[in-house]
């Protein structure tokens, strides 16, 4: 009979629970007993005894072979449709009818006999044998999503059967040795003359025309455009979002809409003196004030949807247009828009209520009568954060076309961040797809001696295959939407992540498996359904296999100049890059190149009271031998000049020769792609986001030093034509 200490580990491995893993510093961290019975309750395993393990592991066998078909097959683009079909015994001999339903809603009938020769892994369940017969079905199915049923035994299941391409999408006609170059900003804090205190998607019309016009690049890098709750400190991180599948209304042009144009209840309201001066406030202030334009905003939306109501009861083209855009979202957009007019209405009623666990009860579920009731009450207001996606979704069409017409090859690049608030929309729409009871973080580093605690919870794999990974087919497609690459944070999300058990410390928790090569299949066939190019942000600590596998199916590798270094910690010639990579001047956890080189981030954690005296002081004496050996590879590869010095003591700040030669580096490497953050395109000190910190730091609320408009001027002009400079002597490919 199998031991307590067996079952666990048989148990553990069944739910992808890891036995342990290397940490960086190549020491091995076994899996405690204690954390993977947490990580199987959690997971609705009984884990506290032996007869409690042999249970649940009998439930999960019974619910696979009870089930003809698995609930979902991803395959590759021209294998035989071959499946597993979990029969009684006492089909064997019979004949199957299978019926096959492609995407486009043609089916086919085929009849398979149930060889008894075939049979394979036989089980007694509930007094009757079951056995494994395969099957190989003679039609070929195209790309896409489709459905596969059978009947046997006096049984019947389906399953969605999914073929995807072997590789993500790849330009077939890339160019100049197919090398791109482009610009990456943080929306929110794109400064300019016209917007209301955020950079809004008429700001990035102008970015887009400088980037195309000025710099010749081929795309736009933006940060994750996810609605969050837009709430300082701590609900302004755009990689924290309430909702990956829809966006934020912060960056909505609301003089550009056209509803704003026909209302005379919203010129007359924008003409007066209070509000211009507002507009001129948040415009000026330092940094975003997110709570205030979200108030400003939101004011002019709801006249302006008022405004589109009334047309809309006459009918007429934009009235069908909406229409069509709430059908194809479907419920998925109807319960983020009845999310967020709850989330309005409760916080209206009782202002200390911020977050929906502290709704009524009879609000917490999405299909309570109390719900539904409330959503045919107040449909204008559900219906309002429909429109908001919609217009939304116009503008930002409107900016992917403007880039396509302007010569960028690539357009808009855009980022998916791995994250998603617990007290969101998404959590509170699809919380069966997210495991309760633990959080997602990562194991002690260089970088965090006591690991990470990320603090959101884990999607549940096994109810992402049994619902035949639509959320996250999903997830991929609306974020490929109007964008020609998609970077995806954490790319490592799709082979495992580590798990913390609530109640534990980081560094007790272990990593689990995802159902990998179906995630990365599917990632595939978005990327050529929609021709973007992926961006697998895979920095950190990251097995051989991931990379290989990502390198298998076209995904580019994220590399960072900071972080290309080798065993002894020289920075790695830009020769030996790898070509199917972006490299990046830095990322918004990290300090700008100015920023690197003052040490900035250093007396940012002092400040923040992140780091003691002693780990500061340390900090220090590492970043003074990284800028010697930074400025060692530079002189090595004669970027830098001969006649200028060569300790790192002679730089007294970021000189512009120093910041030529660092840009000039990364383009002239073999990688697909280079993306330079507009901070250090404009010498920019200060970075985006500061690990650890909420409120010692002002995080993703910093806007640029000069306006867009300034750009392509004076000082501007002088940033621009350096990095255009590059993108020409390099050989990437520039707007046409």
């Amino acid at each position: 009979m199998p031991t307590f200490e067996k079952l666990l580990a048989l148990a553990a491995s069944s739910f992808g629970i890891d036995a342990g893993y290397w940490d960086v510093w190549g020491e091995y961290h076994a899996t405690s007993v204690e954390t993977q019975q947490a990580i199987l309750r959690a997971l609705g395993v009984d884990a506290d005894t032996a007869d409690g393990l042999k249970r649940s592991l009998a439930d999960l066998e019974r619910r696979r072979r009870k089930r003809l078909l698995p609930p979902a097959v991803v395959a590759l683009e021209g294998e035989p449709v071959a499946l597993s079909v979990s029969v009684p015994a006492e089909a064997l001999g019979q004949t199957a009818r299978f019926q096959v339903r492609r995407e486009n809603g043609e089916c086919a009938d085929i009849d398979v006999p149930l060889e008894t020769a075939s049979r394979t892994q036989p089980i007694e369940l509930d007094g009757r044998t079951w056995v494994c017969v395969p099957v190989s079905l003679k039609v070929k199915l195209p790309l896409g999503y489709h459905e596969i049923s059978v009947k046997a035994g006096g049984e019947e299941s389906m399953t969605r059967y999914i073929v995807a391409p072997a590789r993500a999408w790849t330009d077939p006609k890339p160019g100049r040795g197919g090398r791109t170059a482009g610009i990456c900003v943080s929306l929110y804090g794109v400064r300019s003359q016209r917007n209301w205190g955020c950079g809004d998607f008429r700001d990035l019309l102008d970015v887009i025309d400088w980037v195309a016009c000025d710099l010749r690049a081929s795309f736009v890098g933006l940060n994750p455009l996810h609605a969050i709750h837009n709430r300082r400190p701590y609900n302004t991180s755009p990689y924290l979002p309430i909702s990956i599948y829809y966006r934020n209304y912060l960056y909505l042009d609301v003089e550009g809409m056209e509803d704003y144009a026909r209302s005379p209840r919203a010129l007359a309201l924008r003409a007066r003196p209070e509000v211009g001066r507002e507009i001129e406030d948040l415009r000026g202030a330092p940094f975003v004030e997110y709570e205030r334009v979200s108030a400003l905003k939101l004011r002019f939306l709801k006249i302006a949807f008022v405004q589109f109501l009334r047309e809309r009861r006459a009918g007429g083209e934009r009235a069908r247009e909406f229409a069509a855009f709430c059908a194809r979202e479907g419920e998925l957009l109807e319960k983020f828009a009845t999310y967020c007019a709850l989330d309005e209405a409760m916080h209206r009623r009782d202002p200390s209520v911020w977050v929906w666990t502290q709704w009524p009860r009879e609000y917490h579920d999405p299909q309570s009568d109390a719900v539904r009731a409330y959503r045919r009450k107040h449909w204008r207001r559900v219906m309002f954060y429909q429109y908001l996606q919609w217009q939304i979704d116009c503008q930002l069409s409107a900016a992917q076309r403007r880039a396509r017409e302007r010569g960028l090859s690539i357009g808009l690049y855009h980022d998916l961040a791995l994250a998603t608030d617990k007290f969101g929309g998404d959590l509170w729409g699809h919380r069966e797809f997210f495991v309760e009871g633990c959080r997602v973080g990562s194991p002690p580093d260089a970088f965090s001696p006591n690991g990470q605690d990320w603090a959101f919870p884990p999607p549940n794999v096994f109810r992402h295959h049994e619902d035949g990974y639509r959320l996250y087919a999903e997830s991929i497609r609306k974020n490929c939407r109007h964008g020609g690459a998609l970077r995806i944070d954490h790319v490592m999300r799709l082979f495992r992540l580590f798990w913390i058990p609530d109640g534990s410390e980081a560094a007790h928790g272990a990593y689990v498996r995802e159902l990998n090569e179906d995630f990365v299949r599917i990632l595939a066939l978005e990327s050529v359904r929609n021709q973007v190019t992926v961006v697998g942000e895979d920095l950190g600590t990251v097995e051989p296999s991931i990379r290989e596998t990502l390198e298998r199916f076209g995904i580019l590798s994220y590399r960072v100049f900071f972080f290309e270094k080798d065993r002894a910690g020289e920075f790695t010639p830009y020769a030996k890059y790898p070509p199917q990579s972006l490299v990046s001047s830095t990322t918004h956890d990290l300090p700008t190149l100015a920023g690197f080189w003052l040490g900035a981030d250093i007396e940012a954690r002092r400040e923040a009271g992140l780091v003691d005296e002693a780990a500061y002081r340390e900090q220090l004496d590492d970043r003074q031998k990284d800028k010697q050996r930074m400025l060692d590879a530079l002189h090595r590869t004669g970027l830098l000049r001969a006649d200028l010095p060569r300790e790192a003591e002679a730089y007294l700040e970021m000189t512009g020769e120093l910041h030529h030669a660092v840009i000039g580096f990364m383009a002239l490497s073999p990688s697909a792609m280079l993306a330079i953050n507009q901070e250090d395109l404009t010498k920019e000190i200060h970075q985006q986001n500061l690990p650890g910190s909420t409120w010692q730091y002002p995080n993703w609320g910093r806007k640029m030093r000069i306006r867009v408009e300034d750009l392509r001027v004076g000082e501007g002009r002088g940033y621009t034509a350096m990095f255009a400079d590059w993108i020409a002597r390099s050989g990437r490919k520039g707007a046409s």
